[in-house]
């Protein structure tokens, strides 16, 4: 796989790397794979509201009012 970067996101990977003592390499590679696990995680939830919602599993009016008062100003 390769990557076209623009000129400036290069420099400041080149610029991160040097501060860490790290190759850019290893730097890209961690970002990365930091994106993709946030990624599959967002997804992942979404995917599991979606289920939720399609089996008619939502919160009740009663949970909602204890959210609220849970939440609201004042509230202890």
């Amino acid at each position: 796989m390769s990557l076209r970067l623009s000129e400036e996101l290069a420099a400041k990977l080149g610029e991160l790397a040097q501060a860490m003592g790290r190759t850019k390499s290893f730097v890209a590679v961690r970002a990365l794979e930091d994106f993709v696990a946030r990624e599959a995680w967002q997804v992942a939830e979404i995917q599991q509201g979606i289920r939720e919602a399609e089996a008619g599993d939502f919160a009740t009016d009663e949970d909602m009012r204890a959210l609220e008062a849970k939440w609201s100003p004042g509230a202890r």
